[in-house]
């Protein structure tokens, strides 16, 4: 309520929402939210259950299709992104699926940057022609290549930025006014950048994306993914499709993002800062060929990074002299960082793309988005920024020798 008592909700900024939006409390009036682990509902009656089923009446009928407390993160997140709708599944990849194939039919058009996560790439170049769709890929940073696929009708357009692993930049402004003259929705994977750095729907997208494994869970304990967008079509094409397939998610996965979005802001900012200092410490080691980190000037897509983002995030991008061998050594020889190729997580993580992430992309595919064997990436955490320091120069050290 509003507090004239007109009954109008109050609209509270981001900080706000993250703790409290969408919280429903049961008559216990609990208050952290309620963790509902049921798979099904009763009725009482059988007209009642009718109604429910046919939609004629408010209800829960099966945690497939819905549930209360996956119910209280879908509005969470709707209210912090300021979008129509929202649901979440049990994994990105998921939602992801959902996304991609629930709108398409043979002989639709999807236009995707070259630069995505290895399993979003391989969707597109793999999965979706099986179906008769049409794919192809653009530099996600040539905005004349962007002008020339999108001169053509499309149905959807999928853009990562910042994108796994080499943290490239997509103008989103501009490829969505590209993809809207050509007749398709925008799809954005903020999963890099988290919606604390960007807030995608402001730069014109009309779907957001996000691996709630990633900073939103912030723990490394369980699999969520999330998709936002436009109601219309949410209730028209997503929802049919994800109550038939079933990539619904479990009420506990679903709390368990709840209490991480509770010190999501906290801990984004916190992990930007250690990796401002962490990326400018590496930048001049001689076992360094390249680095990239969004908020760094040296950054091939500074620019478009500085407009779009609030910060340079958590993740940083480098490559060693001496290839395979040496990014071996260097991710061997760390102590405080794990190797793993999760990211976003309270502890830093590191990982060989192309031996991980990416693997499954032909090394054609690979090379199109500029990644070879050289290149490790950094997902940073909430360790002393000292003792990161540390242990990463004395793998660097070890790499070079």
């Amino acid at each position: 309520m509003s507090a004239d008592g007109s009954g109008t909700p109050k609209q509270y900024r981001k900080a706000t929402n993250l703790v409290h939006g969408g919280t429903e409390r049961t008559e216990w009036q609990e208050t952290s939210e309620a963790l509902i682990l049921t798979s099904g509902y009763v009725y009482d009656s059988a007209e009642q259950a009718e109604a429910r089923m046919a939609g004629d009446i408010p209800g829960y009928v099966y945690s497939r299709y819905n549930n209360p407390t996956v119910a209280m993160l879908e509005e969470r997140l709707r209210l912090l992104e300021g979008a129509e709708s929202c649901r979440a599944m049990a994994s990105g990849m998921g939602a992801m699926n959902a996304i991609l194939t629930a709108p398409l039919q043979k002989g639709d058009r999807v236009v995707g940057a070259s630069a995505l996560f290895g399993s979003c790439r391989w969707l597109l170049a793999n999965q979706l022609p099986k179906y008769g769709v049409e794919t192809e890929f653009v530099d996600g940073m040539d905005l004349e290549a962007w002008e020339k696929a999108l001169s053509r009708p499309a149905k959807l357009v999928l853009v990562e930025s910042p994108a796994n692993p080499l943290l490239d930049a997509v103008d989103i402004r501009v490829v969505a006014e590209l993809a809207h003259k050509a007749g398709a929705q925008l799809i954005v994977d903020n999963a890099f950048a988290s919606p604390i750095m960007q807030s995608p729907f402001e730069l014109g997208a009309d779907w957001v994306f996000y691996s709630a494994t990633k900073h939103m869970d912030g723990g490394g304990r369980v699999l969520a993914g999330a998709i936002l967008g436009p109601k219309k079509d949410m209730e028209e094409i997503i929802d049919p499709f994800i109550r038939h397939s079933g990539p619904s998610i479990s009420p506990f996965n679903a709390w368990v993002i709840l209490k991480g979005l509770e010190s999501l802001e906290v801990r984004v900012e916190r992990q930007t800062q250690t990796a401002e200092t962490l990326a400018d410490a590496m930048a001049a080691h001689p076992a360094i060929r390249e680095l990239r980190y969004p908020g760094r000037k040296d950054h091939p897509h500074y620019d478009v990074h500085s407009r779009q983002m609030k910060g340079g995030g958590s993740l940083i991008a480098l490559s060693l002299e001496g290839g395979k061998p040496a990014a071996f050594r260097f991710l061997n020889e760390l102590n405080l960082v794990s190797i793993s190729n999760n990211l976003g997580d309270a502890k830093s993580l590191a990982c060989h793309p192309a031996t991980t992430t990416h693997r499954a992309l032909s090394p054609e595919e690979r090379a199109s988005m500029g990644l070879d064997d050289s290149w490790v990436r950094f997902s940073v955490g909430l360790e002393d920024a000292d003792d990161l320091t540390d242990d990463v120069l004395n793998a660097l050290d070890k790499a070079a020798g």
